[in-house]
């Protein structure tokens, strides 16, 4: 593996981690562990994009941190 697949794999895994979490019911999908989660994985994801120019994901995993970073904002206010 080279540097930008084993980063992209680790974002990846984040984001995963966090949705069978949140399926199995271990973690609300309004919790805190889950939006960090989120934000950390789709950024790492987000840059491994970046390392091998491929907008398309740069657009979707940057829009998934910038989406979830609202949800953490929002939960943090309740």
């Amino acid at each position: 593996m080279i540097y930008n697949d084993i980063i992209g794999t680790i974002g990846v895994s984040i984001v995963l981690v966090a949705y069978f979490l949140n399926i199995f019911g271990l973690i609300p999908k309004e919790g805190i562990l889950f939006f960090i989660l989120n934000i950390l994985g789709a950024s790492i994801a987000c840059y491994a994009s970046v390392l091998i120019n491929y907008k398309p994901f740069v657009i979707l995993e940057g829009t998934w941190a910038m989406v979830s970073f609202l949800g953490l904002i929002k939960s943090l206010k309740k």
